[in-house]
């Protein structure tokens, strides 16, 4: 059976735990600069990013190289996708030249899924549409828990754009498996379909969604999959639902702040929470990118 890592739904019990478990390793490991066993090493991974990403494919990368493999990257601009060959003629090439594996991001809806049907190698889902981003739920969870030490009982307030966000789709998925209590916190025409995220608690503002709340991810305005017009303006969401020192302050004693990123200063968060070194875990969730993806990708080439 493949191993593809699509979304956190398909992932078996007990899978996310023991990816964020070895990944505790690999992180461990990383931080003390311990050898690293390649144990890629002669595996190829070929990169498909379809959409830009800077984090995401970066730490995909080094994770590979870290473990011994190669990558491959593909330029969606410059590929026959220009020359208007279709998403499948391009795919079932690539699949007939033989890597070892494939990451994919793409803006399409279920784009991974739709990949793992043409490949016969292990398919690793780097984010689609507003749908999934199964290995940045495992990263950010892994960061609560390292910095609370455990995720069940948890109360983690989502904050920002949901309709639009494959990560809170992801995060809420992962963290309410996992025990956590999960809030999110949007205006109502950023608010998700009532159908969806129904274990979750909806509030309008942010000062009822944060408070009391153990960690609060910020998201950005997803600008580009959203209708023109749902937003005023970036100073009048910033008013009301950007995230400052005065609204961090209604949370817990010892809360944490996390963002997935790219972060929008002044829209979504200040830069005194931002670069908060007692509060922000922004740059601690992209160090844990790196060893999170090397154990997805270890686990995924598992035969």
């Amino acid at each position: 059976m493949t191993n593809h890592v699509l979304d956190i739904e398909t992932l078996a019990p007990g899978v996310p735990e023991m990816l964020m478990d070895r990944a505790d390793h690999w992180a461990d490991r990383l931080e003390r600069g311990k050898k690293i066993d390649r144990i890629l090493e002669g595996k190829i991974f070929f990169s498909l990013f379809f959409e830009d990403s800077t984090r995401t494919r970066m730490s995909f990368e080094l994770a590979a190289k870290r473990l011994g493999a190669d990558v491959v990257n593909f330029s969606s601009a410059a590929s026959s996708l220009k020359k208007s060959e279709t998403y499948h003629d391009t795919l079932a090439n690539l699949a007939a030249m033989g890597p070892d594996g494939v990451i994919l991001r793409h803006s399409e809806y279920n784009a991974p899924r739709f990949a793992a049907g043409i490949f016969k190698c292990p398919v690793v889902n780097g984010g689609d549409s507003w749908r999934s981003h199964p290995t940045q739920a495992l990263l950010d969870a892994l960061t609560m828990r390292r910095i609370k030490g455990k995720i069940a009982g948890l109360t983690v307030a989502i904050c920002g754009d949901i309709a639009h966000s494959r990560v809170a789709r992801s995060n809420y998925m992962l963290l309410t498996r996992l025990g956590a209590k999960v809030r999110i916190v949007a205006p109502p025409m950023l608010m998700p379909q009532e159908k969806e995220f129904s274990q979750a608690a909806r509030c309008d503002t942010v000062e009822k969604g944060i408070e009391g709340a153990d960690i609060i991810m910020m998201l950005r305005l997803q600008k580009e999959r959203m209708q023109t017009g749902l937003i005023d303006s970036d100073t009048a969401y910033f008013k009301s639902y950007g995230l400052t020192p005065e609204r961090l302050a209604l949370a817990k004693p010892d809360v944490y702040v996390m963002h997935p990123g790219p972060m929008n200063r002044g829209v979504e968060i200040s830069d005194e929470v931002a670069d908060d070194p007692r509060r922000s875990l922004i740059l601690k969730q992209t160090a844990l990118g790196v060893p999170v993806r090397m154990a997805v990708l270890e686990w995924a080439s598992k035969k």
